[in-house]
């Protein structure tokens, strides 16, 4: 069964930062691209930022804006969200998921084995 596991989440004042880990289990973790996802209360899920297998590929949403790095450890099959320059805009529920469909694809749809989710809140 495939498992991802998302921590680091809590409530930082804007301005603050914040990193983020999913650990997955290997099955789900090896050759795959990786993506980070978020879903604010009554808004659909949306796509944040996404890593190839090798790591050399990243792709951000716009509203990243530079704010944002995601990363991978292929040896502890995790990934992980740096987060800078928080704002009250991205408090929300941030989820790590593996990639099923073509790298560059944003849409949940394009994504499995999806994780229980980390709660970042961001006060103002």
């Amino acid at each position: 069964q495939a498992q991802l596991v998302e921590s680091g989440g809590g409530l930082v004042q804007a301005g603050g930062s914040l990193r983020l880990s999913c650990a997955a289990s290997r099955r789900t973790f090896v050759g795959s691209n990786m993506a980070w996802f978020r879903q604010a209360p009554g808004k659909e899920r949306e796509f944040v930022a996404a890593i190839g297998w090798s790591g050399d590929g990243t792709d951000y949403a716009n509203f990243v804006e530079g704010r944002f790095t995601i990363s991978r450890d292929n040896g502890k099959a995790a990934i992980f969200l740096q987060m800078n320059r928080l704002e009250p805009d991205d408090t929300a529920m941030y989820y790590c998921a593996r990639q099923r469909g073509r790298w560059g694809a944003r849409g949940p749809s394009d994504y499995d084995s999806w994780g229980q989710g980390a709660q970042v809140t961001v006060s103002s």
